[in-house]
């Protein structure tokens, strides 16, 4: 070794270690946890989550063993845990996980693979290039549609309406990537009053700020009312729902995007759970039309049943969202093949789009049909029993949401605490028209029938019990 140069002792002590010993228990503790999942209370009780104090601590100055770490771990986080992966969990958008894609996951970490760039990693690249074209199919999207593996919807809508933005103006003659927002021709944005949170924090983060937005009044069931819909050119930015956090509704596609394209206006579908209909025989109906759009945001890891960290922005102008995304530099090495750093924001990523590969290989065409049919019945099961028993049903059940009300706000949001309380199940509560709501989302491929009617028998034993009170 050169004078001066020196080795740390802590790095060395780990390339000599390095074993299966850590791996074998770190599986040996997933299996555990998979297997008790249905078993434990679907949100931890005070004395799990008073052990998260264990990690309150300094940072050693000594190195710590791997398996201390994972024992840790488990030991203090496993309980702590909500179990979102059960299955009596109707909180928020939260799909199960396909055993498949969480066995792909675990390899693919191992690979510790960059989807950046083909010369970076040829096995990414090919994988999420056949995805691509699977994911188009399923939708029966333009074969060329492009998709990039971003990390959640909430990025993809980012995604689609920068792209957007910068289809209109390069259309008219202004190039945003050169000449930024700063004296650009203003964009005329159009969206639903029910439109979700995310559209309007992408808009801001695009500068397209929330005054001047034009927002579409809606109707009973959360959808934009055609006739209301402002009249549209070709430096509009029109953003559609399918499927509204809330109700589960979808916009009006067949009649708005015919509208949509005759003005040359660039529409975004945002699809974060609803758009896997367009994959059900038994659901087109909710989504025609929606095939027409410029692009589309969809989260994997919701309907699909995709481990999280599982977005796909998909767009029409394959050369559009490339250069929104685009970035150069002496070291980036482009290829004949594809660049996955093209169609996300992110340059260095994991190779998240073989997950979804895994879904999709796992399920087949028929499997993710009838997955996203019986969420919908399932959904539809759910609402009649609470019906049946005196809870008031808010929404029509088109999808997989549904919003339920107890006598009126106080006794509603007492009985989503109490609920929240019991382990039994989970679900949030959420406002609709002003009114106070459970929101349950039939999400997860785990969740039975007879899991519902556990959760419905609790539901409406708490609603006796209060209304005794």
């Amino acid at each position: 070794m050169k004078r001066g140069y020196f080795e740390s002792d802590i790095l060395k002590k780990m390339r000599e270690e390095e074993s299966f010993g850590v791996l074998d228990l770190s599986k040996e503790l997933a299996l555990k946890y998979i297997s008790s999942i249905d078993g434990k209370d679907v949100f931890p009780k005070d004395e799990a989550i008073s052990g998260l104090d264990n990690f309150n601590e300094d940072l050693g100055n000594i190195a710590e063993s791997p398996e201390n770490i994972i024992k840790m771990l488990d030991k203090y986080g496993s309980p702590a845990t909500v179990a979102q992966t059960g299955r009596r969990y109707f909180g928020f958008v939260t799909g199960g996980i396909i055993p498949a894609s969480l066995s792909a996951r675990w390899l693919i970490d191992a690979w510790d693979q960059n989807g950046a760039l083909y010369v970076i990693s040829p096995v990414a690249s090919k994988i999420e290039e056949v995805c691509e074209g699977w994911v188009n199919q399923l939708l029966n999207l333009p074969p060329d549609t492009a998709a990039g593996f971003v990390g959640g919807s909430a990025t993809a809508i980012l995604c689609g309406l920068a792209a957007g933005r910068n289809h209109l103006l390069n259309n008219i003659g202004y190039d945003v990537a050169k000449k930024g927002l700063f004296g650009a021709p203003e964009i005329k944005v159009v969206v639903g009053e029910q439109a979700h949170s995310t559209i309007f924090k992408a808009l801001s983060i695009l500068g397209l700020g929330a005054e001047r937005i034009i927002k579409v009044p809606s109707d009973g069931q959360g959808r934009m009312v055609v006739d209301k819909i402002s009249e549209l050119d070709n430096r509009t930015l029109l953003i559609m729902q399918a499927g509204n956090v809330n109700s589960g509704s979808f916009d009006d596609f067949k009649h708005i995007c015919p509208i949509a394209k005759r003005a040359n206006a660039w529409v975004h579908v945002d699809g974060a759970f609803g758009l896997w209909a367009l994959a059900c025989d038994g659901m087109k109906s909710l989504t025609e039309g929606a095939e027409m759009a410029d692009s589309w945001s969809v989260d994997a890891h919701k309907t699909l049943n995709a481990p999280y960290d599982n977005g796909i922005i998909l767009c029409r102008h394959r050369t559009a969202l490339s250069n929104a995304m685009h970035m150069t530099g002496s070291y980036i090495v482009y290829s004949e093949k594809r660049d996955g750093m093209l169609y996300t924001p992110e340059m260095s990523r994991r190779a998240r789009g073989i997950e979804v590969w895994a879904t999709l290989k796992a399920l087949g065409k028929k499997g993710i049909s009838e997955l996203v049919l019986e969420l919908h019945n399932k959904a539809k099961y759910f609402a009649e029993l609470l019906q049946d028993n005196g809870l008031e049903i808010l929404n029509d059940v088109v999808f997989n949401q549904v919003l339920v009300r107890y006598k009126d706000d106080e006794k509603t949001e007492k009985l989503i605490k109490m609920v929240q309380q019991s382990g039994v199940c989970w679900m949030g509560g959420s406002k609709w028209q002003d009114k106070s709501v459970m929101r349950i989302s039939v999400s997860s491929y785990k969740t039975s029938y007879e899991d519902i009617d556990i959760s419905a028998k609790e539901i409406i034993r708490i609603a006796n019990e209060i209304s005794a009170e």
